[in-house]
């Protein structure tokens, strides 16, 4: 993998003779090259200045070694990044150019990056650290965890600014009112009309690294689930793309799919929708439960490999056990009886969001993009 990076840099450096050219932004993604997530908001941003000349853009897949790309990357004025960019160590950048963090996952919760490297990972640790040194800002969602950025990072205090995540822009205050929740949910019942006066609950469980409890439906028991709650709800499932490389079991996810009352909303563009429209969120170890928290709405942790997770993956910046915002379940049945109560252990959930955000007025594009061409002035 360092040869791949090493050769990547390689090439960028040789196209570095050519100059920067000016307003040029280049967003570097693991999808494909169109705007997603937090690119698609910070280029709304620019595209909303009046007072600055145009800027061109470029989409660049990290992991393809396209020299066409490459050569637009060496001459971009801006490179934001929304993940790990390890190619950045070998790249001789220019003073002229700012290299933006943007990280995908709000808050601190999950550890990763140098918080979850075996310390005789030399090479690895040195990659993380050589990006870090390339790296000009990193934004984050809160104050309150910034010693964990410098950690996971390895990155300089003076190079973290909490001025949001751009792609919780669509929580705005405005967002959030009843009449365009139910204008969402209408077009959703076009689609599928069968989930109309029922109750969604969204389920997104995260991938684990350990194969055999990535086979969620070994144990969550869907068909009883659906026997003892379809009457009022209605089940959307969100699977975390690697769960079918990795142990997971695409015969059961087909007999949970053959149920009334389960829609598979995997590929739905718009997780924000999905997350807006539903009323009780079950989760495990995704980040996704730190931005449910904006919501004010229930959230279950169902974690029925606990114990193996808090052993042998990557761990939290919090306590798990009691600090999560909700209720934490390990079976199907415990899973049921919390709703069916309604027993959502909620007092947790304000303090926790205050912890994870210093803001949520829907403005952190515009803080970010104000503060990159600021600062790429003085």
């Amino acid at each position: 993998m360092s040869l791949k990076h090493r050769v990547y840099g390689f090439i960028f450096n040789i196209f570095r003779i050519f100059p920067i050219k000016e307003n040029s932004i280049s967003f570097v993604s693991d999808k494909n090259e169109s705007f997603n997530d937090d690119f698609r908001y910070i280029y709304r941003e620019f595209k909303k200045l009046k007072h600055n000349p145009d800027f061109s853009y470029n989409y660049i897949i990290k992991n393809k070694i396209s020299i066409n790309n490459i050569y637009k990357l060496a001459r971009s004025n801006y490179i934001f990044l929304n993940d790990n960019f390890f190619p950045l160590a070998y790249m001789n950048i220019s003073d002229k150019t700012k290299v933006i963090q943007l990280w995908h996952g709000a808050g601190g919760f999950k550890k990763f990056g140098y918080s979850t490297t075996l310390k005789e990972d030399k090479d690895l640790i040195n990659l993380i650290r050589k990006s870090s040194n390339k790296t000009d800002y990193l934004f984050i969602t809160s104050k309150n965890y910034k010693k964990d950025f410098m950690e996971a990072f390895q990155i300089d205090a003076d190079k973290i600014y909490p001025l949001g995540m751009a792609r919780l822009d669509y929580f705005a205050p405005e967002n959030l009112k009843n009449e365009n929740v139910l204008k969402i949910k209408s077009k959703f019942e076009k689609t599928y009309p069968d989930i109309k006066n029922k109750k969604i609950i969204l389920y997104a469980p995260t991938f684990r690294e350990t194969a055999e409890y990535n086979n969620i439906f070994r144990y969550f028991d869907i068909k009883k689930f659906n026997d003892n709650l379809s009457d009022e709800y209605v089940l959307f499932l969100r699977l975390h793309p690697k769960m079918y490389q990795f142990g997971q079991d695409n015969n059961l996810i087909d007999e949970a799919l053959k149920l009334d009352n389960v829609y598979d909303l995997t590929d739905y563009e718009s997780i924000e929708e999905l997350m807006l429209i539903s009323d009780i969120l079950i989760t495990d170890y995704s980040s996704l439960m730190v931005e449910y928290t904006i919501l004010d709405k229930p959230i279950i942790l169902f974690a029925y490999d606990l114990d193996n997770y808090l052993k042998y993956e990557r761990g939290f910046y919090i306590d798990y056990k009691k600090d999560v915002p909700g209720t934490i379940v390990k079976t199907t049945d415990e899973l049921i009886n919390t709703i069916k109560n309604e027993n959502f252990n909620t007092d947790r959930l304000e303090e926790f969001k205050n912890l994870q955000f210093d803001n949520l007025d829907g403005k952190a594009s515009r803080r970010i993009v104000e503060f990159v061409l600021n600062h790429n002035k003085m």
